[in-house]
This record gives structure tokens, C-alpha cells and sequence, in this order.
């Protein structure tokens, strides 16, 4: 598929093109070596990723290790994504927004419960695309954990408490993930609509890998 502008993306061959449907889940493994692009096709669309070493799952993403290996809460270019092992499972290797948020968490039903009231039990989350992406891959809910959310504008305010704002991207930008080892990729495109971080309108988002 292709959108107006075609992204700038590392170079190499794409050996992976699909978009993801507002809301819905994505997963891929992602070879060592090569490099998956996220396209905020749209605009201000977060997008919840949870990261596992293809070949033994119980390794996975490690937001607190992550966090102090690079001294800071916020991704971008040069962020190594580190697991709980302590190996680098993917490292940002281009970020045309300038940070992404380590903290926010993934919604669910019952978070969106809880802050947003009893009339949006019913809604689709993020925890619940999580669950049925990873069930193909032998996953289940004692397998997640702290995510990765691309695009998404969570600042810190000086009491310490966290924001949920309009996210800082704009349509046809792109991160850029390179894999150190076979990683599994799981996607949540948010489908969030009780707080900015969509924009309160999910949108697609583009998914390309490319191989040097």
C-alpha cells in the first residue's frame, strides 16, 4: 500500500508492507538486522507495542530496564529497547517526532472504567487487542507487561503526576525500530476515544520492514 507521500524509510528492500485498521492489532517477528517502520499515517494516533524475543518469549520488553539504561523516560533516535534480561531487542534508529512515552500503560476496560465512567465498560482496549494478537503466538494476560507507546504525549507535570495530551506527531512521520535479535512485535493501534491521545478519532497506521 502506499499513502499521498511515501515515508523516508532506512535503506534496503521492504519485505513488509501493511496497514493497520483503526483499533486493531498487529504482530510480526522482525529478523535481526531488520528494520521496522511505524507511519502515523494520519496523525496523532498512538500506537502500544510490547516487544519478545521470538525464540524464548520469556524474554520480553523491560520498561524499568529500558528506562535506566538510558536515564530518562522518553524514547527516541539512540534509545535501546532493553529486555528483562538485559539485551537490546530493538534500538530506534530514526524518529522523525522527537520522543515517545515508556509510562502511560496500555487502556483497558477497566481503566477506561475507572477514570471515564461505567458507560465505557463496553469499548475495546488496547490490554484487550494485546490478548487476542497474543494468543496466536501462545501469549496470555500473565505475559504483559509495561508497554511501549509510540507517538503518544504523556508529559510529567512538576507534582509528578502524569498527562494524557494531544500527541506531537503529524501525518506521514515515522520510527523506525531496527531488531538486534528475532523480536516478536505486538501492536495495539489505540482505539482510545475518552482522552486526546488519538486525537478522540483512531486512525490507521503503516507498518514496512525493510532489510539492509
Amino acid at each position: 500500500m502506499s499513502t499521498a507521500t511515501e515515508p523516508t524509510l532506512p535503506p534496503g528492500t521492504v519485505v513488509l508492507d501493511e496497514v493497520v485498521p483503526a483499533r486493531a492489532p498487529w504482530s510480526a517477528v522482525v529478523a535481526a538486522g531488520d528494520v521496522l517502520s511505524i507511519v502515523d499515517l494520519e496523525g496523532n494516533q498512538a500506537v502500544d507495542c510490547l516487544l519478545y524475543r521470538a525464540d524464548d518469549t520469556t524474554e520480553r520488553y523491560s520498561a524499568p530496564d529500558t528506562i535506566a539504561a538510558q536515564g530518562g523516560i522518553f524514547l527516541t533516535t539512540g534509545s535501546g529497547l532493553m529486555s528483562n534480561e538485559g539485551r537490546t531487542l530493538m534500538t530506534v534508529v530514526g524518529d522523525e517526532v522527537g520522543r515517545h512515552d515508556t509510562v502511560g500503560g496500555a487502556c483497558s476496560k477497566e481503566s477506561n472504567t475507572l477514570r471515564y465512567g461505567h458507560h465505557t465498560h463496553h469499548q475495546h482496549a488496547c490490554v484487550e487487542n494485546f490478548l487476542a494478537e497474543g494468543a496466536r503466538w501462545g501469549l496470555g494476560k500473565r505475559d504483559l507487561v509495561s508497554n511501549i507507546n509510540w507517538y503518544m504525549n504523556v508529559p510529567i507535570e512538576e507534582d509528578g503526576t502524569l498527562g494524557i495530551v494531544d500527541g506531537l506527531s503529524s501525518p506521514g512521520l515515522v520510527v523506525s525500530l531496527r531488531a538486534e535479535v528475532d523480536v516478536l512485535v505486538l501492536v495495539s493501534n489505540c482505539p482510545q476515544v475518552n482522552n486526546p491521545c488519538n486525537g478522540f478519532d483512531p486512525t490507521p497506521v503503516r507498518m514496512l520492514v525493510t532489510r539492509a
